[in-house]
């Protein structure tokens, strides 16, 4: 383990200075140098980082945040715009500046190295998570099976399919015959499908565009259950988890993070990130808030 995130903070650090000698190139002698470990004249901080990070990680990447700054003077974070993968996707495809991106899927991620919003060199999987069904606190419900929902026997929401958590949920309920996906993944379910482009069947959950709003619904009782990531029960609150979901009804949950194609702070981005993974301080966040380190 130790040896794998050796090479990954090798290879993040080369392609980062790798970004840094052509944006100084292009910024000639006198541009201001990018990196976490000096100062601005004033005592301000030398480096700025701007990250796009999924929802799901809202809490945790805060409490992260506010420590490593803590630990590097020279460091400090911008307003981190957390939404949901596909619409920081559609924000780096407008323009929007950031130095790190975090998706809550692989298939964003590769959307974003696909359309050049990130430098593929530096992606690395940073956290795992579960999908499970939540309930509003208080309710009797409790070991919440996929083949409970058959019938109708319980109201659900869910997310779309432009979020994650939805493409996950979509693929787990085709395992016990809930959702169809489109021709093109005809006679295929689980993780061997996308979660997107196909219909629910034999059910009619509640669609939401982003998991906050999805674990409301439960909260507020509106449905009987959602499906959520096990990290939103931590994150939210007013709702309990009544029921995990196999890992293998779906494609594994990983958060994979990059550096940002253009960002001007490359060297910084990748030491945050590599910090993320290896620090014992920044292990503890994560795992307080219900994520695992992917392995």
């Amino acid at each position: 383990m130790k040896k794998t995130r050796t090479i990954i903070a090798s290879a993040l650090a080369c392609s980062a200075l790798g970004l840094l000698a052509l944006a100084g190139c292009a910024s000639g002698p006198d541009a201001a140098p990018s990196g976490a470990s000096s100062a601005a004249a004033g005592g301000q901080p030398a480096v700025e980082l701007q990250v796009f990070a999924a929802n799901s990680l809202s809490k945790a990447m805060d409490e992260a945040q506010e420590l490593y700054a803590s630990q590097n003077p020279g460091v400090a974070f911008a307003d981190t715009q957390y939404k949901g993968s596909g619409e920081l996707n559609e924000m780096l495809a407008a323009g929007s500046y950031a130095d790190l991106l975090v998706t809550a899927s692989k298939g964003t991620m590769d959307d974003a190295v696909e359309r050049g919003y990130v430098d593929e060199a530096t992606r690395t999987d940073l956290f795992t998570n579960e999908l499970v069904f939540v309930s509003k606190e208080g309710s009797a419900l409790q070991d919440v099976t996929l083949d409970d929902l058959k019938g109708g026997a319980y109201s659900l929401c869910v997310g779309d399919d432009s979020v994650p958590a939805g493409t996950y949920a979509a693929q787990a309920l085709s395992t016990v015959g809930l959702y169809e996906p489109p021709a093109a993944e005809a006679g295929k379910t689980g993780a061997a499908i996308t979660g997107k482009g196909g219909a629910y069947t034999g059910i009619t959950p509640i669609l939401q565009t982003s998991v906050g709003n999805v674990c409301k619904q439960a909260e507020n009782g509106d449905v009987d259950l959602a499906i959520v990531y096990s990290s939103d029960v931590f994150r939210f609150g007013g709702v309990k988890n009544v029921g995990i979901i196999p890992d293998d009804a779906h494609k594994p949950i990983a958060y994979p993070g990059a550096v940002c194609a253009g960002s001007e702070n490359a060297q910084a981005a990748a030491d945050f990130m590599e910090w993320c993974l290896t620090d014992p301080d920044a292990q503890k966040i994560w795992q307080k808030w219900g994520f695992e380190l992917s392995e």
